[in-house]
Parts: C-alpha cells; structure tokens; sequence
C-alpha cells in the first residue's frame, strides 16, 4: 500500500470524466422536474375518477328525465346510466393513455440526451 495516487491511463480518464458528466447532467434534471408527491398521485386518481363519474351521472340524470317525461316500459335511466359510465371509462382510458405516451417520450428523449 503506497500512499501515491493511482495514476489512471488516458483510456480510463474520458470515461470517468463522460460518467461525472451524465451524473451531474442527471441531478439537474432532478432539481428541474422534482418527483411528483402523492398529492399528485391523490389529484390524478381524483381526475380519472370524475372523469367517469361526470358522464355517468348525466346519464343517469338524462334517462331519469326521460323516464319522467315519456313513460314507457323501458328503462332510460339504466340504459343512459349504462353509456355515461362507458364513456366516461372511454374518456379515463384515453386520458391516461395519452399521459403515459407523454411520459415515455419524455423519458426517451431524456435517454437518448444522456448518451
């Protein structure tokens, strides 16, 4: 055990410098887009969940309407309930589909800065 530092090669040197420099890239990114808490994890269960129940209510509110309006041996109210839970399941889907493609392509154009 010598008390001399380890003298790197020059091969060894750029990648040790390359990695500093991805570490240093990545906690300033870090510091700019900081990790959502779980009040936004709260807030987002929040919108999908009145996203479907916004629909499905109308629904249900048209078909009582209807059912009051022009009685008949059928039921708007359960049918009308039926497509505003659909669409508004539609209407989450979407949503968060299109969120998680933002969230991929974000995280691929991260990658492929880093290299």
């Amino acid at each position: 055990m010598s008390d001399k530092p380890e003298i790197k090669s020059a091969k060894e040197q750029p990648t040790l410098s390359r990695e500093v420099g991805l570490q240093a890239t990545r906690k300033l990114k870090a510091r700019r887009n900081p990790t959502p808490g779980v009040w936004f994890g709260l807030g987002m269960m929040g919108l999908i969940g009145w996203s479907v129940v916004v629909p499905t209510l109308l629904g249900a509110a048209l078909g009582i309407w209807l059912d009051n309006r022009y009685p008949g041996g059928r039921s708007w109210t359960l049918a009308l309930l039926a497509v505003g839970l659909a669409l508004g399941c539609f209407n989450a889907w979407h949503w968060v589909a299109k969120e998680d493609k933002a969230m991929r392509e974000e995280e691929k154009d991260d990658d492929d800065n880093d290299e």
